[in-house]
């Protein structure tokens, strides 16, 4: 059985052989491996606590306003975050509401189609999170999903206003969907690649980002091919390639396809809106993705033969309806080369003991430094992730987003060859950037990058991978 979930990272330690087996029993505490993905996604969830976060700016400090900023959320780096929490004179306070998660688990089969599903959401309105109800294509019609509002999440006890899919107001779960942060880059690159299909650029094209006014997310004018900014956006999560990107969309009148094409899949809560065609810039709530539909997102560029699902319009959706075989190949690629594994897989910390251990994967040689350390783009993660490397169970393929109000990841798990059988897309999408802490967090090693995310996703990320082990040495 394959499997894919949109949700969470593993963390190797030093003493690895242990690593993937310490977590369930004490994370998923109640759970039982007799239940759907659904029910056991839910009941992981409920029994991580994760209510139990404290916030580093709360309501009632001076720096609240500026740190809750909705307009390219994606602007500031970790470190100057944290510099502005240090800042806050405030003792950090318990988080006022159960957080926003959203998360998906699709598991596949061999080929890469979907056998099953669960979506499962968690809000102040359902603080023991509930199931989605989905048909048969992996469709839900059951959810008003709004778009993610910082101050209305504190001033509306979580309630959106803005609706993202249209003729939902009758659905019997409404939810506010958290901002992707830079998971949005999965969108921008999929447009970018249909426009490779479509035969109106080349990856090995030179575009000259000229933009009209400089902005401290996007940076300022540069020029490379289209290959290297989908690479810098994909790996490494550069902000400047994907602003370049998005601008070459506007420049070639393809934004309103793209979003029309997410439509077409059946992927309907997928909109890149709202962004600026004179820099590429101006990333904010108007960009929605639900965990489902990114899920199924991944699935198409994971490929699979046949139809994979039919929309809501009763149109058939294959792989290639997508993306060219090609361009899959080359998109899957570039998220196997990720370099910021600390959400969901935690590797780059490997052997620290915090955070914990998460999916199990191995990480890209192309950010290992010869003495086994991790960095990117100029940020030093600091440990030795070769322990790790040597008991990986499996790639993860995943794009990762984080902002002071939001933290997601995404991606594709496939097991190593000879390593126990599973295959699935995991996606989640929280409130929990890093203004939320755990409160038994250790502090930052000199000259390193801190710990972005609560741990808890970790936990939730080797717990999933856990059970679909499990389930599928049963089939």
């Amino acid at each position: 059985m394959t499997a894919v979930v949109v949700l969470g990272t593993v963390a190797a330690s030093a003493g690895a052989s242990a690593y993937a087996t310490t977590t369930t029993s004490a994370v998923a505490s109640g759970s039982r491996d007799d239940v759907s993905i659904a029910e056991y996604l839910r009941q992981t969830m409920d029994g991580l606590g994760f209510q139990e976060v404290v916030d580093l700016a709360p309501p009632a400090t001076a720096q609240f306003n500026t740190l809750n900023a909705d307009v390219d959320a994606d602007a500031t780096t970790a470190e100057q975050r944290a510099r502005q929490y240090a800042a806050v004179a405030a003792v950090p306070q318990p988080i006022v509401q159960q957080p926003q998660i959203d998360a998906s688990v699709l598991e596949l089969d061999d080929a890469g189609r979907i056998v099953s599903s669960g979506t499962v959401l968690m809000s102040p309105q359902y603080p023991h999170g509930v199931v989605v109800p989905v048909d048969a294509n992996h469709h839900t019609t059951a959810v008003r999903y709004r778009q993610w509002d910082t101050a209305g999440w504190y001033a509306n006890h979580g309630q959106g206003t803005i609706d993202v899919v249209p003729a939902r107001e009758s659905a019997p779960l409404d939810f506010m969907s958290p901002y992707p942060a830079s998971v949005l880059k999965l969108m921008v690159n999929f447009g970018i690649l249909r426009l490779v299909d479509q035969g109106v650029v080349g990856l090995d094209d030179t575009y000259s980002y000229q933009p009209e006014t400089i902005s401290s997310l996007c940076g300022p004018a540069s020029s490379n091919t289209i290959r290297a900014y989908v690479d810098a956006s994909l790996t490494a999560s550069s902000n400047a390639a994907t602003c370049a990107l998005i601008k070459l969309l506007w420049d070639y009148n393809a934004m309103d396809g793209l979003n029309q094409a997410f439509q077409d899949l059946g992927l309907e809560t997928l909109q890149l809106a709202g962004t600026r065609p004179s820099n590429g810039g101006n990333w904010s709530n108007a960009i929605t993705m639900s965990s489902l539909d990114t899920a199924k997102l991944l699935v198409l560029i994971n490929g699979a033969p046949g139809t994979l699902w039919t929309t809501p319009a009763g149109v058939p959706v294959t792989a290639s309806s997508a993306l060219s075989a090609s361009s899959r190949q080359l998109f899957a690629a570039e998220l196997g080369q990720q370099g910021w594994n600390w959400m969901l897989s935690t590797t780059n910390f490997c052997g620290r003991g915090y955070p914990a251990p998460g999916i199990p994967q191995v990480t890209a040689d192309r950010w290992i430094a010869a003495d086994g350390t991790v960095t990117v783009d100029g940020n030093r993660f600091g440990q030795d992730v070769r322990p790790c490397d040597q008991a990986a169970q499996v790639s993860f393929a995943h794009k990762p987003g984080w902002t002071t109000n939001a933290g997601a990841d995404a991606g594709i798990v496939k097991s190593l060859p000879g390593k126990p059988h599973r295959q699935y897309v995991i996606t989640v999408f929280s409130n929990l950037g890093d203004r939320y802490q755990d409160p038994q967090r250790p502090a930052t090693p000199t000259g390193v990058v801190p710990v972005e995310y609560t741990q808890k996703f970790a936990q939730l990320g080797a717990a999933i991978d856990q059970y679909e082990v499990r389930r599928c040495a049963t089939l």
